[in-house]
């Protein structure tokens, strides 16, 4: 049997969509029994900021594809995707904790120290860019 030529392959992107459906779903239901009144969960002020953590979800659902597609194995890829990650993870909890942004800020710059490491260190014998 002939395989489909690429612009006819169904698309299966759908692996890492599932882990944005179930944030999306999640927030959705805890909106809805808020609105209920059945939870009481806006205790914290600043709950908006869960929204910021959908980057963190979608970049981490990105490392966890990029991981699975090539063979289980750790690539920069993987590393680059899942410490993309942590920006937006770093921005969410900084609103949601309240803490303070002239003592935290020092926290992008290690994130972006990780990754450069990252970058830089592929798997032997290949060159990174």
């Amino acid at each position: 049997m002939s395989e489909l030529p690429p612009a006819e392959r169904p698309n299966d992107n759908r692996s890492g969509n599932w882990l944005i459906a179930l944030v999306l779903i999640a927030i959705g239901a805890i909106f809805l029994l808020q609105n209920l009144g059945v939870l009481n969960v806006f205790f914290i002020h600043n709950w908006w900021a869960l929204f910021i953590l959908l980057g963190t979800a979608g970049a981490w659902g990105t490392a966890w594809r990029i991981y699975q597609s090539s063979g289980r194995r750790v690539t920069p890829q993987v590393t680059g995707a899942f410490i993309g990650g942590l920006f937006p993870l770093a921005v969410a909890l900084i609103f949601l904790f309240n803490l303070n942004w002239g003592n935290i800020w020092p926290i992008f710059l290690i994130i972006a120290g990780l990754a450069v490491l990252a970058r830089n260190f592929g798997q032997p014998g290949q060159p990174s860019n």
